[in-house]
């Protein structure tokens, strides 16, 4: 017969009964027992883990490293698509515009019409900052539907105007901030599903923008010559109509501030445990970390001479070169070029450790700085064409690892502010660099001085982000030695509690000896 469970364990309550507390008068018995501190240390100890769990402060979930991500990463990538390809094509709107609007006595028309596209494209990365707070208090997915909805209504209004007025509003404005709403969390959500194959995944997502960049412009040549202008407009809203479907895909692994207070105060009538406070619209703490603060310094620094060739070649080489046809073959090796760049330096970050990811920033700003000052240099189409292949390369690289090195300073739970205060910082430089551009054209005469002066930001920005890995492995070091003397402390304070509780047992012997 086998003997039933509750048998011993009844004799052990029997023995515990019957042999009075404190220690055993025989000589076999163990001196060094664990004293009281150690066993109510213990007892604290599990309640907090318990309490952490029950408040739902626990650590983020590991990626997945794929499934339901990669239909994230495609959605991702529609959304780069769409958003920034519609904004390079706007050359293509910017001609229709002036033939639709235009009339013969207003001298300004192309100013006017200048300021839509500049105005739109300022607005995407200035709303980012207030787009990362709703990213935290409502999910990736919340917001980047509300934004792809936004964007539709604004692109649609912009079909029935009759005057190029009213379109600084639906299109500069509201069809832009939509854009940043859908684009701004598209970046966020890949950090939750991917972290091994975060750059690889972010080259691919960014390489939307290229493909859909190279397609675009002779998609809305061919509309915009056979349907006009208005009707353009409204194809380009299925785009935005897919982008709001590709929203729902975002299903959030992290979950949002909301979501965090609704569990904390519904598991807070079975804690004791106090809450914390609640998390701040604007993190501005992240500025205290001292390597983001430099990061975030040193990007926008390089980008005042970073779009100056983007806005300003085409016409430099109709003054250059008279006899070239096919100008827009420039663009097109930019826009491959840039595609190739995503993918394969998004691969190569991967390889990288932790903040070194930096070093291909500071890469591709020293070659993009380089080709910039070439450019005036080019005797011949065939070497300018050699330069944008460059450039485009190089493009690609910097904009591939914004995301990665975001979560590498920050972490997952603050990286849609970091990326959200870093768009909002780099719309300053892309909206003064290039009319500053202009401006020496207009008192010079040529665009040489302007591109060698546009080389030189890129140059100081990448000195600025070369400091980023030493202050961010000084960190690590204080960091690592704190907790090394907090460990140290704790092994010596519980060493001297055992101590002491066993001296306590020694005295008792010896007096019940004496």
């Amino acid at each position: 017969m086998v003997p039933s469970l509750e048998e011993p364990a009844a004799a052990e309550r029997e023995t515990n009964e019957a042999q009075p507390p404190g220690p055993a008068p025989s000589d076999d018995a163990p001196l060094p027992v664990p004293g009281p501190s150690d066993v109510s240390d213990g007892s604290v100890e599990k309640v907090e883990v318990e309490l952490t769990r029950s408040t739902g402060n626990q650590e983020p979930p590991e990626p997945p490293e794929g499934g339901w991500g990669w239909l994230v990463m495609l959605a991702a990538m529609w959304c780069n698509g769409s958003v920034f390809g519609i904004q390079n094509a706007y050359g293509v709107l910017f001609v229709s515009m002036l033939e639709t609007f235009g009339a013969k006595d207003d001298d300004n028309m192309a100013f006017k019409a200048a300021w839509v596209g500049s105005l739109s494209m300022g607005m995407i990365f200035f709303c980012c900052p207030i787009v990362s707070v709703f990213t935290d208090m409502f999910g990736c997915r919340r917001t980047a539907v509300l934004g792809a909805a936004v964007g539709f209504v604004g692109l649609m209004s912009s079909s029935f105007v009759s005057s190029i007025e009213p379109l600084y509003f639906t299109y500069g404005v509201v069809f832009a901030c939509g854009c940043s709403f859908a684009y701004q969390p598209s970046l966020v959500i890949l950090g939750h599903y991917f972290k091994k194959r975060l750059g690889l995944v972010n080259g691919i997502v960014t390489a939307g923008s290229s493909v859909f960049t190279i397609l675009l412009p002779l998609l809305l040549g061919n509309l915009t010559s056979t349907v006009g202008l208005c009707y353009t407009l409204r194809i380009l809203c299925i785009f935005m109509f897919v982008l709001f479907l590709a929203g729902f895909t975002y299903r959030p692994l992290v979950p949002s501030s909301k979501e965090k207070e609704s569990e904390d105060s519904r598991s807070s009538f079975f804690s004791r445990r106090k809450l914390s406070p609640p998390k701040k619209i604007f993190n501005f703490a992240l500025f205290k970390e001292t390597a983001y603060a430099v990061w975030a310094a040193g990007i926008p620094l390089a980008l005042f001479g970073y779009f100056v060739p983007y806005v300003h070649l085409m016409n430099h080489v109709k003054e250059r070169f008279k006899d070239v046809n096919n100008k827009e073959v420039l663009f097109m090796c930019i826009g491959v070029t840039s595609g190739v760049g995503r993918l394969l330096f998004g691969r190569i970050a991967d390889y990288l450790p932790g903040v070194k990811k930096v070093y291909l920033q500071v890469l591709s700003f020293f070659f993009i700085g380089l080709t910039s000052m070439m450019i005036p240099l080019c005797s011949v189409f065939g070497a300018l064409i050699a330069l944008c292949l460059i450039m485009g390369l190089f493009d690609g690289c910097f904009i591939s690892i914004m995301a990665p090195i975001a979560f590498e300073l920050v972490g997952p739970q603050d990286a849609s502010q970091a990326i959200g205060f870093l768009l909002g910082f780099m719309s300053i430089p892309m909206t003064v660099g290039p009319p500053v551009a202009g401006l020496l054209h207009d008192k010079l005469g040529s665009y040489d001085l302007a591109f060698y002066l546009a080389g030189i930001p890129p140059f100081i920005g990448g000195a600025v982000l070369c400091l980023i890995p030493w202050i961010h492995s000084k960190k690590q070091r204080e960091i690592s030695k704190n907790t090394g003397g907090e460990k140290m402390e704790k092994m010596l304070a519980n060493q001297s509690s055992l101590l002491s509780s066993s001296s306590g047992i020694f005295k008792k012997e010896s007096d019940s000896i004496i």
